[in-house]
């Protein structure tokens, strides 16, 4: 699933690309790609056609673009990307792809916004926008309401790392765990839990409430240095799913050091990187960088 490094490329795509335009008309194909629009695929059409895009906005890992039709409040066009969910800008006359699931064109006969899943695990849907409450009030327009009671991330304004850092010692749970606690901080997924973890070299499994707050800080500090490391190369790609408005994938996976690399030596030390199962995913560390916490004795 794309993490926020991932998701930034493809807002800053459709910030360049959208942003600005009217939506001349929407064609949704299909239902399952409005699943989450409560009154179907045709009403999400309808209340798009003659909107126009005014920005693309993101907090963690979700994205949305506010759109605003002539007699209305302007509302969030939430946009999930599941598993495999691409947004490409392209040439009207352009063949279309054998997953296309809906269609925006544009009142200035420009290029489409499509919005490709193979696996149809993302989707779309419209609702209100409300006050952003955060610090900086980083999204002028608001949150969409399914975002609202996400953290803020840590490359947008809003993000208090003392506040994080303080939580996460009053917590009693794995780091991983928390890390990927959309509720906590947001953006942060397997890749770059991993991988910040490895640069801080902290087991997965340790403890919030046993490490020192310098090292919960520490851990933070990569966590957002290695997904701004990542975003300047465009992402990470695992495969031809994951790629930019324009279909280009991201080649941060040639830098991991963790994610990814079981059995291969670890770039510090030369220990075999070691992978064991977590939350229904796998976690990947040095086990001689990355000692296991010790089971305490009964």
């Amino acid at each position: 699933m794309p993490e926020l490094p991932e998701v930034e490329v493809v807002r800053r795509g459709l910030a360049d690309h959208v942003v600005g335009r009217d939506i001349a008309a929407a064609t949704i194909t299909g239902a399952r790609v409005a699943r989450r629009h409560e009154a179907g695929p045709a009403d999400l059409a309808a209340r798009l056609a003659g909107a126009r895009v005014l920005t693309a906005d993101r907090r963690g890992k979700y994205l949305w673009l506010v759109v605003q039709s002539p007699h209305d409040d302007p509302h969030a066009l939430v946009i999930h990307l599941g598993m495999s969910g691409q947004l490409l800008v392209e040439r009207p006359e352009a063949p279309r792809e054998k997953h296309l699931h809906a269609t925006f064109d544009f009142a200035d006969d420009g290029p489409q916004l499509r919005f490709v899943d193979q696996r149809t695990f993302g989707g779309l849907a419209l609702t209100p926008l409300v006050p952003d409450l955060s610090p900086h009030n980083s999204h002028r327009h608001g949150l969409p309401v399914p975002v609202e009671h996400i953290a803020p991330d840590p490359l947008e304004p809003a993000y208090d790392q003392p506040a994080v850092v303080r939580a996460l010692k009053r917590r009693h749970t794995a780091v991983k765990r928390a890390l990927l606690d959309q509720g906590l901080i947001s953006g942060v997924g397997n890749i770059y839990a991993d991988e910040a973890l490895w640069r801080a070299r902290v087991n997965p499994l340790r403890e919030t409430s046993a490490l020192t707050k310098p090292s919960l800080g520490r851990v933070l500090d990569h966590a957002t240095e290695v997904m701004r490391e990542a975003l300047g190369q465009g992402g990470t790609s695992f495969d031809s799913l994951y790629v930019n408005v324009n279909g280009a994938s991201g080649y941060f996976d040639r830098s991991l050091h963790a994610y990814g690399r079981a059995g291969q030596p670890c770039d510090r030390c030369g220990t075999p990187i070691r992978r064991e199962a977590f939350m229904n995913r796998s976690s990947h560390y040095c086990p001689r960088c990355q000692p296991r916490p010790r089971t305490p004795r009964r």
